[in-house]
């Protein structure tokens, strides 16, 4: 059976370094699984990719040596069991605000005794490269459990929910926590209270042995972010990819259009 070799960078106290999938494309995800990212978050939260495709993008990176993620739609057992189910090698939670969400999702990750996980599927054991008896067997050890930070209250509770057994990684949705930080009248969070907050989650993040994730928007600041210790670290996007590489060219040659595409 294969090991999850994101997860076992974690655990080694490694950078584990990725991006995130939201064109739902099957031949831009196979070049991205080849070029060298530990894994790839298929999106399937803020995208129109279907469940049947995700299943597809999932093979894809497994077949290519790359470990592929979902990010679920929501924090629901049925969504991380259809993602776990459909071959992907972990998943990333998105908006987890309390220690009994936090407990509930990662339940839905373990196949009893320690969890709630129900058995069935075939994907799953064809990604892994193993009998479907082995998988069984051995998943709740290779499972990668990626709980989001990304709403001050969470922030608040961090303690209660970083402490819970089986997170790997806890991962920062910066637009959504700085979202959940703005004043009564709709202005954003200073630069200030936006550092501290990312700081205060770092530090509660090693203070429980737990990988600090990051979405950044470039690679400068992802190289900045695990310069600064987080360790499961997003690189942009596969959209932004494409849209930032056209806009250069356009304004290499002199076209207009780069204003455009550099809104995305």
């Amino acid at each position: 059976m294969k090991v999850n070799t994101a997860k076992q960078r974690l655990e080694r106290g490694e950078a584990a370094m990725g991006t995130w999938l939201s064109m739902g494309n099957g031949p831009a995800t196979r070049l991205l699984a080849r070029s060298g990212f530990h894994w790839l978050t298929v999106d399937l939260e803020h995208t129109g990719t279907s469940w049947e495709t995700a299943a597809w993008l999932f093979g894809a990176i497994a077949d290519a040596g790359c470990v592929p993620l979902a990010r679920v739609p929501a924090n629901r057992h049925d969504h991380i069991k259809r993602a776990l189910d459909c071959g992907a090698f972990g998943v990333v939670v998105p908006m987890v605000n309390s220690r009994q969400e936090a407990l509930e999702a990662v339940a839905a990750c373990r196949y009893p005794p320690v969890g709630t996980r129900s058995v069935g599927g075939n994907l799953h054991a064809m990604n892994f490269g193993a009998p479907a008896a082995e998988y069984y067997a051995g998943a709740n050890q290779q499972i990668l459990v990626v709980l989001q930070c990304e709403h001050i209250d969470s922030v608040n509770r961090a303690d209660d929910i970083f402490s819970v057994p089986g997170i790997d990684a806890i991962f920062v949705g910066p637009n959504d926590l700085a979202a959940s930080m703005r004043g009564p009248d709709g202005s954003p969070p200073s630069a200030k209270a936006t550092a501290e907050a990312h700081a205060a989650i770092l530090a509660a993040c090693q203070r429980h042995k737990v990988a600090p994730g990051f979405h950044a928007m470039n690679a400068a600041e992802a190289r900045h972010r695990v310069e600064q210790g987080w360790r499961f670290v997003a690189v942009s996007s596969d959209l932004k990819f494409m849209a930032e590489g056209a806009s250069q060219a356009l304004t290499t040659i002199g076209l207009q259009g780069a204003g455009e595409l550099a809104r995305y």
